[in-house]
């Protein structure tokens, strides 16, 4: 392509790395890309796109060396940095898929997802660091890969000087790196080609693979990125979502990077090494958008405005939220003490599955009104409809139902990795001719979209998307615990949490251990923040004749709605509603003592 132009090849053929980074390295090579806000408070890195190119294109070398080629898939179990990164974008250049797996998850989940989606090789670190503390993440790749037959190799960095044990599969990443060629010529690839995948929980245990492509992926990160928090060259954009979600794919890395951003990598937490530490970075880094989830918001809050007040925020001009939705009074809090009621605040409501960003109260005309914690507006090409009960479409304003998108849009996942038919049911089916959302939506008066909730057994628990069949099927490993039910109820903090209803073998005297042993279940089947809050032992769980647990109930009680339990009929023995409400108390009064 002539210089200057897009990146976009003859017959819709192109290669994401290259709109990421060369056509930048072209115009601008000394633009900084990252600025790498590492675990230890002060020590930012800058990566310029030139440098970042060089890295990937070492890493893409690297890869080819041994052995990964065009259509292979590569785990990526990293905490956030500027390899990691170049992990990502290496893959694209060469034309490996990439699954990024969250570095909280465990041996059991990582090898999961190894499995299947048949890696060919693991990208990681010694270990990793957060909020001060050492998390062994190669330790937890060689448990993961010792039941994973596909993976040839697992390539391993250096975060920290500590020494890890290195096996016969083992390659140390940056010494091959040193050796490799700077220049790697990026395949050609489809538009339809697969780009990544990345796992989401569904309403079954098994976590499903979602697939996203080359064209229709980037150009929806980047025009979401640019038209949502009105990005300006020269603008600093800190996302400070991990890499392991799709709010870091798209949002720290794709999005911004083909924009030719400057995009801020947080590998820390919104308290380490003091409440003080986003308002700390923002001040520092002269952030200009600041993209972050409510739950550590709600956290914030409680320590105060003084911390927020502390530094110096005049260099925000948009605040978004994202992962889950956002209650009024942390939305407040968020648009007035953090952006001094001078920044626009974006309640943003997308998925996994959408690729970027589908609601939101920007872009609207100038000066348009946003109302608190609420997405409003739908973004370019999305159109969104009401559903009722019957599957017809609900017409006019000021109603309720299931919130579906009527047209297909570029960000789109193009399937469920290894099942369509899986995508088919979850996403089609429901609603034929609409894709189906799994949330219920409010539109008001004046035609603008609230997001109320799932409507099916999924929670979310600090904005991460959790199936409760997922905690059951774990928990039913204890051979003392023939039975679970797991359901949400709101939590001040983190939004959901998970509260568990056991049925336990026999009248035990160990109930306290056995609790103790589910959680820990539970966190090394799949990870620490899916442990539930609040274990009940019950002697049943409400089912219908069918033998289909009743949720819904279990649900009520935990909410104190008891006294409108709704239709019982269908129970198989009415009477069990009274028994799990008398366990329920007195473990609410016990625990209140």
């Amino acid at each position: 392509a002539p210089a200057g132009s897009a990146r976009w090849f003859l017959g819709g053929r192109l290669n994401v790395s290259v709109n990421c980074l060369d056509q930048h390295v072209e115009k601008s090579p000394n633009r900084v890309a990252l600025i790498w806000e590492r675990d230890e408070p002060g020590t930012a890195v800058h990566v310029t796109y030139r440098e970042l190119l060089d890295l990937t294109c070492r890493l893409a070398n690297t890869l080819k060396k041994y052995g990964i080629q065009k259509g292979d898939r590569v785990a990526i179990y990293m905490s956030v940095s500027p390899l990691s990164v170049a992990a990502m974008l290496a893959c694209a250049r060469i034309g490996a898929v990439h699954t990024v797996v969250f570095a909280g998850f465990s041996a059991e989940s990582l090898a999961g997802r190894i499995l299947d989606s048949g890696c060919k090789a693991v990208i990681t670190y010694n270990q990793g660091v957060r909020g001060g503390r050492i998390i062994e993440l190669k330790t937890t790749v060689d448990e993961a890969v010792k039941n994973c037959p596909s993976i040839k190799h697992v390539f391993v960095a250096q975060r920290t000087d500590n020494k890890v044990q290195m096996g016969d599969r083992d390659i140390p990443l940056e010494e091959e790196m040193t050796k490799a060629d700077s220049v790697c010529t990026p395949e050609s690839m489809d538009s339809e080609d697969m780009l990544f995948m990345l796992y989401t929980s569904g309403s079954t245990g098994k976590p499903k693979g979602i697939v996203h492509t080359q064209a229709g992926y980037l150009l929806y990160a980047a025009v979401t990125h640019k038209y949502v928090f009105d990005y300006q060259q020269g603008d600093v954009f800190g996302c400070v979502a991990d890499i392991g979600w799709i709010t870091g794919h798209s949002y720290v890395v794709y999005g911004p990077l083909c924009n030719g951003a400057t995009s801020v990598l947080f590998e820390s937490t919104p308290v380490y090494p003091d409440p003080g530490r986003y308002w700390e970075v923002v001040q520092r880094l002269k952030i200009n958008q600041f993209y972050g989830a409510p739950t550590a918001i709600r956290l914030l809050l409680n320590y105060g405005e003084e911390w927020v007040k502390k530094y110096d925020r005049s260099s925000l001009k948009v605040l978004g939220s994202v992962g889950e939705p956002i209650n009024k009074e942390a939305w407040q809090w968020f648009y007035q003490v953090v952006g001094e009621g001078r920044c626009a605040l974006v309640d943003t409501w997308w998925q996994t599955e959408t690729g970027g960003i589908c609601i939101a109260p920007r872009p609207s005309e100038e000066k348009a009104e946003i109302i608190p914690a609420m997405a409003m507006r739908p973004f370019f090409g999305i159109v969104p409809v009401l559903m009722d009960e019957n599957g017809e479409v609900i017409e006019g304003n000021d109603v309720s139902g299931a919130l579906c998108i009527a047209q297909p849009w570029p960000g789109m996942a193009r399937t469920i990795y290894g099942d369509h038919q899986r995508f088919i049911d979850a996403y089609f089916k429901a609603y034929p001719g609409y894709y189906f959302t799994g949330d219920g939506a409010y539109r008001s008066q004046k035609g603008y979209y609230q997001i109320t909730g799932r409507m099916d057994d999924i929670i979310n628990i600090s904005g991460h998307r959790l199936g409760t069949a997922e905690i059951e099927d774990a928990m039913a490993d204890h051979p003392e615990v023939p039975e679970t039910a797991v359901v949400g109820y709101p939590h001040r903090i983190k939004g959901e949490g998970a509260f568990a209803f056991i049925v336990l073998k026999e009248q035990t005297a160990h109930v306290d251990h056995i609790k103790e042993e589910l959680k820990t279940i539970v966190a090394s089947k799949i990870a620490k923040y899916a442990v539930p809050d609040h274990i009940l032992v019950v002697k049943r769980l409400p089912k219908t004749r069918s033998g289909k647990i009743m949720r819904r109930l279990l649900r009520k009680v935990v909410t104190e709605q008891s006294s409108n339990m709704g239709d019982v009929t269908t129970l198989d023995d009415p009477s069990v509603v009274k028994e799990v409400l008398d366990a329920y108390q007195k473990y609410k009064e016990k625990s209140s003592s």
